[in-house]
């Protein structure tokens, strides 16, 4: 059985542990490796989050830059800004109790986010990228999502191989969590991910699925980003567009909570919230 926590975000707290929580991506990007660019203009990205909302999700997580494998040029915070602020904006107007992330490694994109609305900054570098994001995010009564990253997007193919990922990304996502907690991120703000794919071969990623209930050990909410990645269409058999992979997607889900994730974050969120309940249902 998961432990129970409450995720402070915002002015109020998300339970975790009694059940699993979904969260929906919505990506305002041109070059998502997941959809490729299907939601870039304002319109499709908040018709999106309307429907992921309407189909079960618990948070939506808005991006306005893509970290897909071998990305070069990085988005300028004014871009950035651009893509995501109206859209969070817009989620809160027509949705005010909807919970709002911002995936974003730019301090300033997530304080913009955050006085959009947005509850929640889901830093992909574990706040390593940009050292104004650990100091704002403590200014600001966010949740915050500390995932682990190894290398940059444009060197992930040529890093050294990992003999042993787990034991290395419970190590790293542990001084992660130190650095916030410095910074004057209190603990019960604090949720994190191991980055399934995020510096990760196809086989490192396996035995880090395998043993995501040691990365609870660490005594936080863990989130767990297996959606359409490479190595789960690899393992499935689906190496064509990640859109196909839906059902391996929701076989690393699976196995995902049954290894202590709270938190999900998903493309196909009808499909996974259904999944997850039954799950739910004999975890207890």
């Amino acid at each position: 059985m998961r432990k129970g926590y409450r995720w402070r975000v915002g002015g109020r707290e998300l339970e975790l542990g009694r059940r699993t929580l979904v969260m929906g991506v919505v990506n305002v990007t041109p070059d998502s490796f997941s959809d490729g660019g299907r939601f870039l203009t304002f319109d499709h990205a908040v018709a999106h989050a309307m429907q992921l909302l309407d189909q079960g999700a618990d948070i939506v997580d808005v991006g306005g830059e893509s970290t897909r494998p071998g990305k070069k040029a990085p988005v300028t915070a004014e871009e950035e800004i651009r893509r995501v602020v109206p859209v969070i904006e817009s989620i809160k107007r027509e949705r005010p109790q909807a919970v709002v992330s911002v995936d974003t490694y730019k301090a300033v994109v997530a304080k913009a986010a955050y006085s959009a609305g947005a509850e929640i900054v889901n830093d992909v570098s574990g706040l390593e990228w940009d050292p104004a994001m650990a100091p704002t995010c403590a200014d600001m009564d966010c949740g915050v999502v500390l995932m682990h990253m190894r290398g940059l997007p444009e060197t992930w193919r040529s890093l050294e191989k990992l003999e042993d990922p787990v034991t290395l990304v419970k190590h790293e996502v542990g001084l992660a969590v130190q650095k916030a907690q410095e910074a004057g991120i209190a603990r019960e703000r604090i949720v994190i991910d191991p980055g399934f794919g995020f510096g990760k071969n196809f086989e490192e990623n396996y035995p880090l699925l395998e043993g995501l209930d040691q990365l609870a050990e660490l005594g936080f909410p863990v989130m767990a980003g297996t959606s359409r990645k490479s190595f789960v269409g690899k393992a499935s058999g689906s190496e064509g567009p990640a859109a196909d992979r839906m059902a391996g997607s929701l076989a690393a889900m699976v196995i995902s909570i049954m290894k202590g994730a709270h938190i999900v974050r998903v493309h196909d969120v009808k499909e996974s919230v259904e999944a997850a309940r039954v799950v739910d249902s004999i975890q207890g």
